[in-house]
């Protein structure tokens, strides 16, 4: 088994391991919370638990939200062009690749996505760091490889495929959301159209394409353990989003899946 790891991954060090560990636990903890019933408070989940507590949580907008939970991770991929700038090619995608996919996600913030609530800043704050953290070590983790012999199976082109493929596609579902609204409208519908008709969540599919296309072009453990953790989140969060519409609207059609086209 080991062995078969290293054909795929560069050896990491004690730090990594421990840290990729944690980025899949955490990660899975919260995917089975949202399986649960327990959301993080954001999106369509916003205060849906309001009558469980009587609590009142901070909110920010949705838009401002998201920025902030964005940006950081886009500024930590952006500076490492310049703190390591004579890395190798497989650095060279792993830092492009990360940089694109959370400037996209700062473009969609700004110019498409139609928000209709806001954020809790108790869910705010593990999402950003998250991101965070995910972003910093991912770059690390690839820092340390340099020098040492690459991998037995190359995968850095498929990655980049794949990641092409899932920014693709991500984008291509977005805006499909985004066009179920228009400028002051603030009502769920049904998305219809491309991947909507056979699941709920396509846009959540593809992102995850994407990160196994970051974690193929970086072949690191903790690369690959935030493909995993993701995984894991985005099938409970899609698991809910589906229960989430077959509760509010009649007529949602039970054989559209959550995340995986006649699966899942």
């Amino acid at each position: 088994m080991e062995s078969m790891l290293l054909r795929l991954f560069f050896p990491p060090p004690l730090l990594i391991k421990a840290m990729s560990v944690v980025c899949v636990v955490s990660l899975g903890k919260v995917g089975l919370s949202e399986v649960r019933g327990k959301h993080l408070q954001y999106s369509k989940f916003l205060n849906i638990d309001e009558k469980k507590s009587n609590k009142k949580q901070t909110q920010v907008s949705s838009r401002t939200g998201m920025l902030i939970a964005y940006t950081p991770s886009f500024l930590t991929a952006a500076v490492s062009f310049g703190l390591f700038p004579n890395e190798d090619l497989r650095f060279l995608f792993v830092k492009s690749t990360l940089t694109f996919h959370f400037f996209k996600r700062i473009l969609e913030v700004l110019f498409i996505h139609r928000y209709s609530g806001g954020v809790e800043v108790e869910s705010l704050t593990p999402i950003t760091l998250s991101y965070f953290t995910s972003s910093v070590f991912i770059i690390y983790a690839q820092h340390l490889t340099q020098g040492l012999p690459e991998p037995a199976v190359d995968l850095k082109y498929p990655g980049i495929v794949l990641f092409l493929i899932g920014i693709i596609g991500n984008f291509y579902h977005h805006r499909l959301l985004s066009k179920l609204r228009s400028k002051n409208d603030k009502e769920y519908k049904v998305p219809k159209g491309g991947l909507f008709d056979l699941v709920i969540c396509p846009h959540y599919l593809f992102e995850i394409l994407g990160i196994l296309g970051i974690s193929l072009s970086a072949q690191t453990l903790y690369a690959f353990s935030f493909f995993i953790g993701s995984t894991l989140y985005l099938m409970g969060r899609s698991y809910a989003t589906r229960r989430w519409y077959l509760s509010q609207f009649k007529d949602f059609p039970r054989d559209v899946k959550a995340l995986i086209p006649f699966v899942f």
